[in-house]
């Protein structure tokens, strides 16, 4: 059974879900890197693909309580914050003259902030760095703000997109599973509704990225239902440009799971590799993997390393031990010490340099 499996991977086929289950929990992880290198190097060759960007994290106070989330506070807590538009636009403006190509925002669904607030802070920033991408707004913020608005998801998309927004990041997915959401974040919006309001973005003509948190306390069918799932509205819409399996970081939160060690990481990125055959790009998010699990990742399918960051604080704040940011040279320094070709690229995947195919 598995090898005529892995017989239809290599044959480019596409499996079904009983197939990537057998191949997720018996292929041994040799042959899986062997399998999403393929896959990734047709798509890529050796290119390792990077962007240099700012993570602007506007507010901690989210009157959600997901279980495994670190980062977020109370209002009236003494370490609660909110940045103002002029505050958050001056972060931006202060990295000088780095070229700096795109400005990644999320946060907290604070209550206290006004519906025009997240209008202004797309302006802001675009007009404070006006030749980057605008990457803002988790689904599950989309989702807050229609609220807030007495709108729809689908107005509040028009709305931010008329502001200066270019991509939604693929965060608020963790794990689409009811029962699961039930357990890690019953507040948040469902994961139909996630699925929901990217499917109206790319609608729009807005494409995003997607997110899966794993090494917690899901299964293997919770993971293949929730890859199936993006698998399908790709199929459908083709408005994904990138996979991020996000791993659990197990310090500083309520649901005390182990998180998931090294082995899983690269099983996890080799599966979704195969399993994601229609989404172009499969991001090792080196801050949460850390960076050395990050370059092993480069070779069980992975071909992004996202960025440079500058200051990441929601996974740092659950324990991660990694840098807050890199400079340029530091990550291109990573790829190459993998043995890639480091790529820079924009926040839509477009190589930088005209002479590299994406």
């Amino acid at each position: 059974m598995l090898d005529r499996i892995i017989e239809k991977v290599v044959g480019n086929a596409r499996l079904s879900r009983d197939e990537v289950l057998t191949l997720a929990r018996e292929a041994d992880i040799h042959v899986l890197g062997r399998l999403a290198l393929a896959r990734r190097s047709e798509l890529h060759g050796q290119n390792a693909y990077f962007v240099y960007n700012q993570h602007l994290n506007y507010t901690n106070i989210c009157q959600n309580a997901c279980r495994f989330c670190a980062f977020s506070r109370r209002v009236g807590d003494e370490d609660a914050y909110t940045l103002t538009v002029d505050e958050a636009a001056e972060r931006v403006r202060s990295r000088g003259e780095e070229p700096i190509r795109e400005i990644h925002i999320v946060g907290g669904l604070n209550p206290e902030l006004p519906y025009q607030y997240y209008l202004d802070l797309v302006s802001a920033v675009k007009q404070a760095r006006p030749t980057a991408s605008v990457k803002a707004f988790t689904a599950v913020e989309v989702a807050f703000l229609a609220q807030r608005g007495g709108i729809s998801p689908r107005q509040v998309l028009r709305d931010l997109q008329a502001a200066g927004l270019d991509a939604l990041p693929g965060g608020g997915a963790e794990v689409f599973s009811p029962a699961l959401r039930a357990k890690l974040c019953p507040e948040k919006v469902s994961g139909e509704k996630w699925l929901e309001i990217h499917e109206l973005a790319h609608e729009l003509g807005i494409r995003s990225n997607a997110t899966m948190l794993f090494g917690h306390i899901e299964t293997w069918d919770d993971r293949l239902d929730h890859l199936l799932a993006l698998r399908d509205l790709q199929d459908r819409t083709d408005g994904f440009m990138c996979f991020i399996p996000l791993p659990y970081q197990p310090r500083h939160n309520d649901l005390q799971a182990k998180g998931p060690d090294g082995l899983d990481i690269l099983r996890m990125l080799a599966v979704s590799r195969i399993v994601l055959d229609n989404v172009r790009h499969l991001k090792a998010y080196w801050v949460m993997t850390g960076i050395k699990a990050a370059q092993m990742g480069l070779w069980y399918g992975a071909d992004d390393l996202d960025g440079t960051i500058v200051e990441e604080r929601i996974g740092h704040a659950a324990g991660a031990e990694t840098p807050k940011g890199m400079t340029r040279d530091q990550i291109m320094e990573v790829i190459s010490q993998a043995g890639f070709i480091p790529v820079e690229r924009t926040s839509h995947f477009e190589p930088t340099s005209p002479d590299v195919s994406a």
